[in-house]
This record gives C-alpha cells, sequence and structure tokens, in this order.
C-alpha cells in the first residue's frame, strides 16, 4: 500500500461551540469566594429543601466547570446524578440553572465526560424534560405577567437542546436514544421560535446539524412539516448576522437530508444551500468588525452624553486597552460566557458562520468513504486521487461527475463559491486586526479570524482535488493561485502562524502542486522555498502536517527529476526524505516519506545520480528493519 497520499478532507459538524450559557444566580458571595467552594459542599446543597439554596448550588458548579481542571473533582463525586434529577425540579429557575451546570460540564469536560453522562443515564431525565418544554412552548400566555414564565421555559428548552446536541455527538447510544424518543420533532419545534427566540433557534438548528450527519434512522422522522420549516428559514431575509448563522446552519441540515428531498426538486435545494453560503461568504469580515465597531463607539457614546458621564467613564465602558487598564475577568470573553455587547456578538456570529459554511463546502468537495477520521492514513486509492489520475487517462481533462455530482458542481461554480474561498485564504485587513488587539472584548475575535482563514484553506484543498481545474480558469489560475499562496506563507504577517495554519496551509500547497505537475504546468514556487516550509512543516506536533510535508517535498522531487542540473538539489530532497523516514515514530509519516522517495527516485539521469551521491539503496537497506518494526 502506498502511503500519505492527498484525500479531500471532512469537518464533521463541530459540537462543543454553544453561543452562551446560563447566567449564574444572585447568590452570597463573589465570583472569587464562589469558585473556592468545593465540589462536596455544592453537591450537598444541591439535596437542599430550599430552592433558593438549590438553585445557587447550580449555578455556582455551572460557573466552576468552566474550569477545566475542576471537573474531575465532580465527576468523582457522581455530579452527574445529583444534576439530573434537578432538571425536573419544583422551581423552574432551579431546571433552568442545573441545565446549564449539565451543559457547560458537557461542553467543557468534552466527549469523555458526556459519553460518562449517558452512562449515567442523563438522557431520561434530559428527555422527560425536553417533552415538558414542547407542552409549555406552544402554549399561549393568558396574560402579559405570564411571558416571563414562558421566556423561562424557552431558557429551560435552550440548555436542553445545548446538553443534547453535545451529547449525540459524542455517543451513538445518545443518538439511538433521540432517534428513539423522536427528540427531533421537538428540536424541530424549537426550530420554529426564530422569529422570537433566535438564540433558541440557533441552538436548535446547531442540534440538528449534528444529528442529521450520516445518521439513516433519522430520516423517516423528517416529514413534510419538518422539511417545511427548514425552508421557510432558508427563505427568511436575513436582518441580523445571528439570522445569517442560523440560516448556515440550517442549509447543513438541509444538506444532510438531501436524499429526502424529491427528486425533481434537488436542483433546486442544492441551490438555496449554495445560495445561502455564497451570501454568507460575501461578507467581508475586516469591513464589517470596523463597522460594528464604530457602531458601539458611536452607541456608548450617546449614552455616555445622556448619563452626563464623562470621557473617562466611556472610555473604561469601551473596553480600551490603553496603558495598565485591567481587562475584564482577566481574560477574553469566550462562548461559555453571554456577551451583552450586540455589535461584538454580530461581529462573532459573522465569523462563525463563515467557518460554518466552508467547512460544509469542505465536505459537499468530499467523498463519503473511506473514514472521515483516518483520511490522513489513506492509500492513494481514495476517490480524490483517483479521480484525477482517472481523468488523466481519459484525456486529461477532470470531468465533474468522476468526483461530485453535476448539480453540486454547476452551483459551486453558478454561485462563484471557489472564488470567495479564495477570497477567505486572506487574513482580515490590519485595520480590523488592530481593533482586535486593542479593545480587550474583541481580542477573541482573531482566534475565530485566523479559524475561517484555514478552514479557507483546507477548503481550497478540496475544490482542487474534486472541481474541474478548467472551469476555475486553467493554467493561469492555478500560476496566479501559487503566487498567492507563496505571499501567504512567506510574506503575510497578519494574524498568527500557528499549527492549525501549517496544517491547512500545507494542504492547499500539496494539492496545488499536484495539480501542476500531473497537468505539467510550471511551478512558481522556488525548489528553495518548498524546502523552507516543508522543513517548518515536519518540526510540526501534527502528524497531517507532516504527512503533507513530505508529499509537497515529493511532487517537487518528481518534477526536478524531469529537468537538467537539479542533482544537487535533489541530494537535498534525498536526504531530507531519508531523515523523516527514518526518524518520525508515525508510520503515515515515514511511510509517506518513502513513497515520495520512490516518486523522486524512479527514473531520470539527474536522479540517478543524485541517488549514488548520497547512497539511497545502502540508506534504505538501513531503515528496512525500522519501519518493519512500525509496521
Amino acid at each position: 500500500m502506498i502511503m500519505g497520499k492527498s484525500r479531500a478532507r471532512r469537518f464533521k459538524p463541530v459540537a462543543f461551540t454553544p453561543t452562551a450559557a446560563v447566567k449564574p444566580a444572585a447568590g452570597p458571595g463573589d465570583s472569587e469566594s464562589t469558585e473556592s467552594l468545593h465540589a462536596e459542599e455544592l453537591l450537598h446543597k444541591l439535596q437542599s429543601p430550599s430552592a433558593e439554596v438549590r438553585e445557587f448550588a447550580c449555578a455556582s458548579i455551572s460557573k466552576l466547570v468552566q474550569q477545566k481542571q475542576v471537573i474531575p473533582a465532580f465527576l468523582q463525586r457522581d455530579a452527574i446524578r445529583c444534576l439530573g434529577p434537578l432538571l425536573l425540579d419544583k422551581s423552574m429557575s432551579v431546571r433552568e440553572t442545573a441545565a446549564g451546570a449539565l451543559r457547560n460540564l458537557s461542553t467543557c469536560g468534552g466527549f469523555e465526560v458526556c459519553d460518562d453522562m449517558v452512562t449515567r443515564d442523563i438522557m431520561t431525565p434530559l428527555v422527560a424534560l425536553l417533552r415538558e418544554c414542547s407542552v409549555r412552548l406552544d402554549s399561549e400566555p393568558e396574560s402579559n405577567s405570564k411571558d416571563a414564565t414562558k421566556n423561562q421555559v424557552e431558557d429551560i428548552a435552550n440548555q436542553t437542546v445545548n446538553i443534547l446536541w453535545n451529547v449525540c455527538e459524542s455517543n451513538s447510544k445518545a443518538l439511538n436514544i433521540f432517534n428513539k424518543e423522536n427528540c427531533v420533532e421537538i428540536v424541530i419545534q424549537c426550530l420554529r421560535k426564530f422569529p422570537s427566540d433566535l438564540e433558541l433557534a440557533v441552538s436548535a438548528a446547531y442540534c440538528l446539524q449534528t444529528v442529521t450527519e450520516d445518521n439513516p434512522e433519522l430520516m423517516a422522522s423528517i416529514d413534510a412539516s419538518a422539511l417545511q420549516t427548514l425552508e421557510t428559514v432558508l427563505m427568511t431575509s436575513a436582518t441580523t448576522m445571528e439570522m445569517r448563522l442560523l440560516q448556515t446552519l440550517v442549509a447543513g441540515t438541509v444538506w444532510n437530508l438531501k436524499d429526502r428531498i424529491p427528486p425533481f426538486s434537488q436542483a433546486d435545494t442544492i441551490n438555496a444551500v449554495l445560495r445561502i453560503l455564497s451570501e454568507v461568504l460575501s461578507q467581508d469580515a475586516g469591513q464589517f468588525i470596523i463597522k460594528m465597531k464604530e457602531t458601539e463607539s458611536s452607541r456608548l457614546r450617546t449614552a455616555a452624553i445622556e448619563s452626563e458621564e464623562d470621557e473617562a467613564a466611556l472610555n473604561e465602558e469601551d473596553g480600551m486597552v490603553e496603558g495598565n487598564v485591567k481587562e475584564q475577568n482577566g481574560d477574553n470573553f469566550s462562548d461559555l460566557n453571554p456577551v451583552s455587547n450586540e455589535e461584538l456578538r454580530q461581529a462573532s456570529f459573522l465569523l462563525v458562520a463563515q467557518k460554518s459554511a466552508l467547512e460544509m463546502i469542505v465536505n459537499m468537495c468530499c467523498s463519503d468513504e473511506p473514514s472521515d477520521d483516518d483520511w490522513e492514513e489513506l492509500s492513494s486509492s481514495d476517490e480524490s486521487e483517483s479521480c484525477l489520475e482517472k481523468s488523466l487517462a481519459d484525456g486529461g481533462q477532470l470531468m465533474s461527475p468522476l468526483c461530485l455530482s453535476s448539480e453540486v458542481h454547476s452551483a459551486l461554480l453558478n454561485h462563484f463559491i471557489p472564488k470567495k474561498v479564495l477570497e477567505k485564504t486572506r487574513f482580515p485587513d490590519a485595520a480590523a486586526l488592530q481593533i482586535c488587539r486593542h479593545y480587550s472584548a474583541w481580542k477573541a475575535l482573531i482566534t475565530k479570524m485566523s479559524t475561517v482563514q484555514h478552514r479557507a484553506l483546507t477548503c481550497l484543498h478540496n475544490i482542487l482535488s474534486m472541481v474541474d481545474i478548467e472551469s476555475l480558469g486553467g493554467a493561469s489560475a492555478l500560476q496566479e493561485l501559487a503566487q498567492h499562496l507563496s505571499e501567504l506563507i512567506f510574506i503575510q504577517t497578519d494574524g498568527p502562524k500557528q499549527e492549525d495554519f501549517l496544517e491547512a496551509a500545507s494542504s492547499a500547497v500539496r494539492a496545488l502542486l499536484q495539480t501542476m505537475a500531473f497537468r505539467g504546468i510550471p511551478q512558481c514556487m522556488t525548489s528553495e522555498q518548498v524546502m523552507s516550509f516543508a522543513e517548518a512543516c515536519v518540526q510540526s506536533s501534527n502528524a497531517s502536517t507532516r504527512v503533507n510535508a513530505v508529499s509537497i517535498i515529493g511532487v517537487t522531487g518528481s518534477v526536478l527529476a524531469k529537468g537538467d542540473n537539479t542533482t544537487e538539489t535533489l541530494e537535498r530532497i534525498g536526504n531530507f526524505l531519508l531523515g523523516i523516514a527514518t526518524n518520525d515514530l508515525s508510520l503515515v509519516v515515514a511511510g509517506g516519506a518513502l513513497d515520495a522517495i520512490f516518486d523522486v527516485f524512479a527514473d531520470g539521469d539527474e536522479a540517478e545520480k543524485a541517488a549514488v551521491e548520497i547512497k539511497l539503496l545502502q540508506a534504505l537497506k538501513k531503515i528496512q528493519p525500522a519501519f518493519k518494526s512500525k509496521v
């Protein structure tokens, strides 16, 4: 088996990114004293006959478990079984805070905690609470005095749906219970609340996108009414970025359910989905951040004037970081902490929507087989590469039907998706970045902007692997793209160059160089640039990045082997790959390095000379025992 070949990557729907968490109830003590309470004390308070004490304990746990290091102390004392019955407490406020604590526990604890929650039968009270919420959600309040109660029901439903979203993403048993209990009907009911409660609708949409992914059992539960609800959301005019996010998530659900769409409506449905994604990606995040910051400043200025506050109070409320001004709460806001700043919320919604849209496009431009989780370990027989090889054997034209349906291929091009993906590989302009760096509350947007760039680069890899290159502009477009990627890697200084960037950028460069090599298009990156980039990539702790690096070097070396006066560079490439094949602990990376060696030194006078100089055959014999032991 030839290892380390390219495959279009997929993204799973991301759980564990809630848009808000339950607000701690008012109670004795400040945050420091609350966090200092021991888990055992708080869990004991959950048994108190006083609803206020139970509510305070739940809210305190909700706050504490956002610190991952304290979670084991609660789990060791069976916090899940203690909190579970409170989901059905007589007090609605206790229900809400208990659900908030379990939501934060499942969010911050990750997959292992979610599995433990299911093992400890959290699904029984969770489903019961969801059913109670369902009955109350559609009940009309008899008077204005009951509006607050109704809103509280929606808040409880929001927490409950978030817990479901987390555990169903993590645990197949939870998903089976979700299917069996027909919970999808209630989640759709929550989605219908979007005109009045967008937060609940967004949570429902996240949950739906997760549970409809690769879940054939659920398909029979999706009736015409549910599909109509999804369509209504897609067709509603979006006046806020939160609504844009909702439509993006619903588009993901519709994509997952496309097999339930009648054949005569398939093309229209795919077009509707791509239209939503196109509209989201058309937004310039940098300009939107600048606009939102200006709106926020104007609002605060007006509020300061109206309340006759002085300029110093205005600057403090504005969150400006100058001199020794301390950031609120000591760090940046996270998705777990509710954000009261509406302008910041809208900017965050846009970036999350763009990330979600790009992940959807990644999945569209990807084969469903084999396993997503092992994509980097696949052989060269995977679909993305076999498509390319087959098309070349058929005359060099990459035909989209081999890889994508004609409807998807046409919709991607008609909505200019490749162009918009390329635009998102650039980091937002310096002015937006400066705003995020200078205002404490806005700093967290830098990470979100980086994530959008990384997803766009991964998306670019899949588009190059699966879409007809001629429709993207042919050879000249690929050369321009190579120049663009060179600038991103070697020139652009905006944004953090972290592990995720290296993985995404290396996957894009890998796909581009492979495509150009297959088509005989001259490569714009110099061998020195390629070697420099690859050497940086192989230092990564991420095996996927290292696999990309050896593949990039292999493609470059294969091209050089067909040229003249390249012996010296080929020697450097050979020694580089031998070092990886010998020393890398990952079988996949070592196998990719051997694969690249075979490609580079397969034939050609220059390759033969270089092989002799570096004693390639002897070196391969030496590493054979170590490689066999890894296998």
